[in-house]
């Protein structure tokens, strides 16, 4: 006998979303987390909260001109599909654009989700209007970050909840997919002890017991690798970005730890583009870490220059916010695994943003009187979290002189000496180049192209200023790590999220969606991301397979 219609393995925002979508059809369903029930929304609470959207009223007023055309271009141009496994994921990308140009913001909207007035533009390309990137600002901020997205889904979910459709099983180790005659039959694993661990820290993994259900629908919805250095490093593409980093830093909890691909496999799913991955290459050691290795992403405005270990500026398009992995690849060819940025006080107050819903007080309060306080009343100051970053972070040098800056930077260089004079002559050739409102610098061109969208003007590119003049300073430069945060291939699914198997078929009862599907597919993102379709492919793979008739 059947306990539920369906069982959800992992409760974060792919898999509330599931669940709340099957509640509303009135099936009964099961969630499993191994983590405690006040870790509900999983990861994604953690997050800034943006979303890839097109089309918008939000991007009309800030006179964007986006289309569903447009947004498909640069996605296929950042994909670069090339294998015949990425059939389903092509699919997955193009009903994403049509769900991100069509009914994703009303639906949002109507649940009572809400957005930041000004587009932010991430991720913005290789140099072609063929190739990667996002041609226009797409980044859809939601007011309140993670906690804003997640607490609706946590709403719809408890309503379920206390009808009886939706039964919450927190601390409960799924160890196997039960299967019958290739069928799925239900789950079973580890109950775990309880933990009074606060969100995100990593809790403990003693049994106390064990437990066996039934259902005739398996949903996995358990995140990715990016908390468990081991397997990044097992399915890193060597080939494509060159060795793996020593050292590295943790951009989500230890809970997300991809232990669910190696069981879905086992009960006959297929893992499909697993070396493609996400990872950032401007993280920073988090001075206030919350679970091992805590590591923060800086999300910067295109004005920061960036070095290697050895003091060498990196070449376009490795500039701040343009191209994630050809930027990772150019790090990793140097032969060390962190690099540098270089800047001012000016650009840092304007420019530089933490990624989380916790180093944003001001979006995170959705209060229009925090963020005017935080980020235009400050005075010459950044905000509160990147200002206690600059003085607390052991990856921060703040200094009067160009001198002491790079005794400071070399103090906490971990094996390469960077020359004085080498780096002063590249800044001071930078430097030379603002006294026009035209350049041959590229980042001095993107600077200029950036302060033409009216959104980068306002908040996130500083008037270009010359570092070495005593009146911009004092002078900072940031030691960068790389920073794991993404899987961007995995389980292999149809649009249904149904599970195919190794043979091309479809594995009966067995579903997937969330990062641990790649975010649909196996991998809808191809090689490339273009940011806040993380979040979108959760609520979009959720959503699909909440709705699936295939769940009878």
């Amino acid at each position: 006998m059947a306990h539920a219609d369906a069982i959800i393995v992992g409760a974060g925002l792919a898999g509330l979303t599931a669940a709340a979508e099957l509640g509303d059809r009135g099936k009964r369903v099961i969630i499993l987390d191994q983590e405690p029930r006040s870790f509900l929304g999983g990861q994604a609470f953690w997050s800034l909260g943006g979303l890839f959207m097109v089309d918008t009223p939000e991007q009309r007023r800030m006179g964007i001109k986006d289309s569903q055309e447009l947004a498909l271009n640069d996605w296929m141009g950042s994909a670069q599909f090339d294998r015949p496994e990425d059939a389903w994921p092509r699919k997955w990308a193009e009903s994403y654009i049509d769900f991100a140009a069509g009914d994703m913001r009303p639906w949002l909207h109507d649940m009572g989700l809400r957005w930041f007035p000004i587009v932010g533009w991430a991720e913005r390309g290789g140099g072609f209007a063929d190739g990667h990137g996002n041609s226009v600002p797409r980044f859809h901020l939601t007011w309140g970050t993670g906690p804003g997205i997640i607490e609706h889904f946590v709403r719809r979910c408890l309503e379920h909840e206390k009808t009886g459709l939706i039964q919450f099983h927190f601390r409960h180790q799924v160890d196997r997919i039960d299967m019958e005659n290739g069928a799925a039959k239900g789950v079973s694993g580890t109950v775990l002890t309880d933990d009074t661990s606060a969100r995100g820290q990593k809790t403990n993994r003693e049994a106390t017991g064990d437990f066996a259900y039934e259902a005739p629908s398996i949903v996995v919805t358990s995140g990715g690798i990016g908390g468990n250095f081991e397997m990044v490093r097992k399915v890193w593409p060597t080939d494509r970005l060159g060795p793996a980093p020593k050292d590295m830093i943790a951009g989500v909890p230890a809970h997300v730890d991809g232990r669910m691909i190696a069981i879905s496999e086992d009960a006959g799913g297929d893992v499909v583009n697993g070396d493609r991955m996400w990872h950032y290459t401007e993280g920073v050691k988090n001075w206030d870490p919350i679970w091992p290795a805590h590591g923060i992403r800086i999300l910067p405005g295109p004005s920061s220059m960036w070095f290697d270990a050895r003091g060498n500026r990196l070449t376009p398009p490795a500039l701040p916010g343009f191209d994630s992995v050809g930027t990772l690849r150019e790090i990793l060819k140097t032969g060390y695994d962190y690099s540098w940025f270089v800047l001012t006080q000016k650009v840092i107050k304007k420019e530089f943003a933490l990624s989380g819903s916790e180093q944003n007080p001001d979006l995170t309060s959705g209060k229009w009187s925090e963020v005017l306080r935080q980020r235009l009343l400050s005075g010459s100051k950044a905000t509160g979290p990147v200002e206690a970053f600059k003085e607390k972070g052991e990856d921060f040098v703040v200094a009067d002189t160009l001198s002491d800056l790079v005794t400071g930077m070399n103090k906490i260089a971990s094996d390469a000496v960077i020359d004085e004079s080498r780096l002063r002559a590249q800044i001071t050739a930078r430097d030379l180049q603002i006294d026009n409102p035209f350049s041959k610098d590229a980042q001095m061109m993107a600077i200029h192209a950036a302060r033409n969208y009216r959104g980068d003007r306002l908040l996130r590119t500083a008037k270009p200023h010359k570092f070495l003049d005593a009146a911009n300073g004092p002078l900072i430069a940031v030691k960068l790590h790389i920073l794991t945060r993404k899987t961007l291939g995995g389980l292999h699914t149809n649009l249904d999220s149904q599970m195919i198997g190794a043979d091309g078929k479809c594995v009966s009862g067995l579903f997937a969606a969330g990062e641990v599907a790649g975010f649909g597919g196996g991998g809808y993102h191809g090689y490339n991301a273009l940011e806040g379709t993380f979040l979108g492919g959760c609520i979009f793979s959720g959503r699909n397979a909440g709705r699936s008739k295939t769940i009878a």
